[in-house]
């Protein structure tokens, strides 16, 4: 099995993928309540509309539960600072991780109610989640002028319609996933680097900005459900790990450890396909 009680192992990362629907919306008010931090609360107070404002508590709950599974400090204990562009961290006191461990590194994506949380050890990661049907609502066009030319001119020689649109979500997600392992978010010129993709799913090739290298990283495509998006970054070594060798994904709200589906991590600078179906069982 993959829990954390033997210590995280550092070639594997983790990620929680968790709709909406899994949390009760009194259920999720009540554990922010008494989970979330300050800067958390205030961010809530500030949300207009009610699906706004539960969208942002099922996901920072969704947070604070899955670092106390991999560090186990209690929800509210655990301390997050932000960086200047906004990119959480756990605070210096996990610098060498719990008895020694790599510190864990985690990234937070949620959009259109569904949220993914993604956890590695001594390695940046990056996560994004879209749903396919967005293109219906705004267009994707502002997105396109975004991407480097020759995503643009490979983009264009696909029709019109849900697979250009695909295309395009897909690499969106692989474009955020990036710049948020790399944390840097939307300051890094998303035509300064490129992805090329395979025609379903997969990564053939990944253009890295000119400060980057295309070994550092390894890409991971998912699609949790039919209309569900999701796009992983992995730092492949770092001076306190080596290469990620395994991804386990969990469905669901982590009310206990779960068994989650294990996947096998490719190779640098590409990607492994992962379709729908992932929910793991409860122990």
């Amino acid at each position: 099995m993959s829990g954390f009680a033997a210590g995280p192992d550092p070639s594997s990362v983790h990620l929680w993928f968790c709709p909406n629907e899994a949390l009760e919306e009194p259920l999720a008010e009540t554990l922010a309540e008494h989970w979330l931090d300050e800067h958390e609360h205030d961010v809530a107070r500030r949300f207009m509309f009610p699906r706004d404002r539960r969208q942002y508590l099922v996901a920072h709950v969704l947070v604070r539960r899955v670092l106390s599974l991999v560090t186990g400090v209690p929800e509210a204990e655990a301390a997050i600072w932000r960086s200047s562009r906004g990119r959480p961290f756990l605070q210096a006191a996990f610098d060498d991780g719990p008895s020694g461990r790599p510190r864990p590194d985690f990234n937070l994506s949620h959009a259109h109610g569904h949220n993914v949380v993604a956890v590695g050890h001594g390695r940046r990661v990056g996560v994004d989640v879209e749903r396919i049907d967005r293109a219906a609502e705004r267009g994707l066009g502002w997105i396109v002028q975004s991407y480097s030319p020759e995503e643009r001119a490979r983009l264009a020689e696909i029709p019109p319609g849900r697979q250009r649109d695909r295309a395009t979500l897909r690499l969106w997600t692989l474009k955020e996933a990036y710049a948020k392992a790399r944390g840097l978010g939307l300051g890094l010129p998303f035509d300064s680097f490129a992805f090329e993709l395979a025609d379903d799913h997969g990564v053939l090739g990944f253009r890295p900005p000119e400060d980057d290298t295309a070994d550092r990283w390894t890409f991971v495509e998912l699609q949790p459900r039919p209309e569900v998006l999701v796009s992983l970054a992995v730092e492949r070594g770092t001076q306190t790990s080596g290469p990620p060798r395994r991804l386990f994904v969990h469905d669901g709200f982590p009310w206990g450890r779960s068994t989650p589906r294990e996947l096998p991590l490719p190779g640098p600078g590409a990607s492994r396909p992962v379709t729908a179906g992932l929910a793991g069982r409860s122990e």
